[in-house]
């Protein structure tokens, strides 16, 4: 568990152990280190990555797709979650491999055919930064979104998992090599989180862990190796990765 203000510089964070699980009462070991002196991985590895398509009004439009009536669901493979600092690898397979920055949900009890917002957002557990690696090119070919988003390294997640964040009104960014190139807000959502969860667990039961991104907003573009992508939500905090070509 990483401890310290929201917002505060690396120095002041310290990272403490926790004995089993973080789903329930938290128990510390008594061990603790300064963040600096950890490896942070991903936060979580889910039993599954539920997505929303087209949850930015501007992004479906940059796209050429209209708004959709209801959400739209895809599923990405927990073998594409990669932490920070960890390589973005492109495949040989495509020829556009695409940033997508988005506020990732961790669902925190099990739930299925929630009926209420309010019931589903008590599922929460808390929220982290996600990079939706896409082959936009594979997206298009195939009709359908699971090679596209599915290679391994595809689903950067980190740095951590903040508990107490309000999501309703967050900065989320993507830059390449410093440069902002998406830029946008949870308010602008079409889809609200709560409906969201409701919607997802009409479909299929949601697990502890289990992870929901949410959308991205407009400006996604190509990322090439030898760049670095970073994704920021603000409130929680920034996810920078690496990209390689594929060995």
């Amino acid at each position: 568990m990483v401890e310290g203000e929201a917002g505060a510089s690396a120095d002041a964070l310290t990272v403490a152990e926790i004995d089993g699980h973080p789903f329930g009462t938290v128990t510390f070991t008594g061990q603790r280190w300064a963040i600096g002196d950890v490896r942070l991985v991903a936060p979580i590895l889910p039993s599954k990555i539920v997505c929303v398509g087209r949850n930015y009004a501007a992004h479906a439009a940059e796209l050429g797709n209209e708004v959709p009536k209801e959400p739209l669901l895809f599923l990405k493979p927990s073998t594409s979650i990669i932490g920070p600092e960890d390589p973005i690898r492109l495949p040989v397979q495509s020829k556009r491999v695409e940033h997508e920055a988005e506020l990732a949900v961790v669902i925190g009890v099990p739930g299925a055919r929630m009926t209420s917002r309010d019931d589903a957002m008590k599922s929460v557990f808390g929220y982290t930064v996600a990079n939706d690696v896409t082959a936009r090119d594979l997206q298009r070919s195939d009709g359908q979104w699971t090679r596209a988003k599915g290679f391994d390294s595809f689903c950067p997640l980190g740095p951590w998992i903040d508990t107490s964040v309000d999501p309703s009104d967050l900065r989320v960014t993507a830059s390449v090599d410093g440069e902002i190139k998406q830029d946008g807000r949870t308010s602008q959502f079409i889809f609200d989180i709560g409906t969201l969860i409701a919607y997802v667990s009409s479909v299929m039961t949601l697990l502890p862990g289990d992870v929901l991104l949410t959308g991205t907003p407009a400006g996604v573009g190509p990322i090439e190796a030898g760049q670095k992508v970073t994704v920021e939500v603000e409130g929680i905090g920034s996810l920078t990765n690496p990209v390689v070509a594929h060995a």
